[in-house]
């Protein structure tokens, strides 16, 4: 099976370089999408080279989030799989196969990388937190055992990516499509993924903020798509 990789990317200079290597490293027919969100600290002067290494990148005018960023991306998808990789290097694109696995083998549509299932480095204490409350919240409304609902790796069949109505455009996508994909009977396999949390400093961009919306849009969408 072929794969679609999306990496949404906003000022990610000091990275994006080094998570295209290892993306392109994996050992997978693939796609590679980078979205440019409208980047500001010299990342859309390195794209010109990573294009010549055969990564499609498109550009965003402004900053519109990430959601907004991943919308383009999935339109522009050709894989029988989509895998979304932040441009950071949080997350191993070395752990495709496992994601890929239940997928290939026709035992899951949606797959999900837990942070919480496998080892992991420097998740702050309160995020953890709120991440598990955020995680029970959705487990509740929803009636799931999910684990780690905004983990950042994510892997769909395409046809059921596609086929899903998207509407956010900033962090509140993880909430969404959770929400979503649940509420039309989808079972979420997880499997243990290696995490490799950055500091605000080296670029972090999700804060508190993001935890309210993500409150408010897995209520809103318990009751409307």
């Amino acid at each position: 099976m072929k794969l679609s990789i999306l990496l949404p990317v906003y000022n990610e200079r000091a990275t994006i370089e080094e998570i295209v290597r290892r993306v392109l490293a994996s050992p997978f027919e693939k796609q590679v999408i980078a979205i440019d969100d409208g980047s500001t600290d010299g990342t859309r002067d390195i794209l010109p080279a990573l294009e010549k290494q055969g990564v499609l990148v498109l550009y965003h005018d402004r900053n519109r989030g990430k959601g907004a960023a991943l919308h383009t991306g999935i339109q522009r998808a050709t894989g029988d799989i989509i895998i979304i990789q932040d441009a950071d290097l949080e997350y191993d694109p070395r752990d495709y196969a496992q994601l890929v696995q239940p997928i290939v083998e026709g035992r899951a549509k949606v797959v999900y990388g837990s942070r919480f299932l496998g080892p992991r480095m420097a998740m702050f204490f309160w995020h953890m937190i709120a991440n598990k409350m955020l995680t029970l919240m959705t487990n509740i409304l929803y009636d799931a055992i999910l684990s780690d609902m905004e983990t950042g790796y994510k892997a769909f069949r395409a046809d059921v990516l596609k086929g899903i109505p998207l509407r956010c455009r900033r962090f509140d996508f993880e909430p969404e499509i959770t929400a979503k994909i649940l509420k039309r009977g989808i079972r979420i396999f997880e499997v243990p993924i290696s995490y490799y949390g950055r500091e605000y400093h080296e670029g972090k961009k999700i804060g508190m903020k993001d935890g309210f919306v993500a409150i408010w849009t897995l209520l809103k969408y318990r009751f409307v798509d």
